[in-house]
Order: C-alpha cells, then sequence, then structure tokens
C-alpha cells in the first residue's frame, strides 16, 4: 500500500493533481475541469488518474457525462499513520513534532480569540 502511494504521488504531474483535489475538498473535481486547471492534455491526464486511482489515493464517480475524482483522505490518513508508526525510529512523537511544526507554518490553525466589538459608554 504504502509503496503504490508513494509511487503514485512521486511524480510531478499526480502529485499536483493530488494537491488539486486535496484543495478541492471530498465533492472532488470534473476530469475536465483537472486537465483545464492543469493545463494537462485528456491522454496523459487519463494515464496519470489512473495509477492514482490504482494508488488508492483518488477516488472516481460519474455523474451523467463527467467522471469526478476526489483525494481519499481516509487512505492518506492511513499512509500517514503507516509512516508515523514505522518510519520514525520507533519515536513517532519526534515525526508528529515535525509534522505538526510544519503545518503550522503552511497551515496555521484558526485564531481561537474571537473579536470583539467595543461599545461605546
Amino acid at each position: 500500500m504504502a509503496v503504490t502511494a508513494l509511487a503514485a504521488l512521486a511524480q510531478e504531474t499526480r502529485l499536483s493533481i493530488y494537491r488539486l483535489l486535496v484543495e478541492a475538498g471530498p465533492d472532488g473535481v470534473a476530469a475536465g475541469r483537472i486537465g483545464e486547471v492543469l493545463d494537462v492534455p485528456g491522454a496523459t491526464l487519463s494515464f496519470h488518474l489512473k495509477e492514482l486511482s490504482r494508488s488508492g489515493l483518488v477516488s472516481a464517480r460519474q455523474e451523467r457525462q463527467f467522471i469526478y475524482y476526489a483525494a481519499d483522505f481516509e487512505r492518506m490518513a492511513e499512509l500517514m499513520t503507516y509512516l508515523t508508526q514505522n518510519c520514525c525510529k520507533g519515536m513517532p512523537q519526534a515525526c508528529l513534532t515535525v509534522v505538526e511544526t510544519a503545518l503550522g507554518r503552511c497551515c496555521p490553525a484558526p485564531s481561537k480569540t474571537k473579536f470583539r466589538i467595543k461599545r461605546r459608554p
């Protein structure tokens, strides 16, 4: 599982497709729209989507004449869990600290403080 998923993401076009699908969320994106956004020809796009689907990182669904692709967040969570448990020299907390720090830089958590409206006396 891990080798197939990592191999799928190790190619630049597939990584770009996957990032687009992650940003799109669970509803996914129509194949044609993916090709437009990333400027990838149809045959090339089909090849890469097939590889991502085969890895289990992406799912497809058909609605009328369109095929929508979406990132499989559960599968990515499984991959992250595997990497954390098996690739951190027996110290998953060390990897988690690094991941949390990296996530904090790229994806800061929403502020917990609420804006207050000052009322005039």
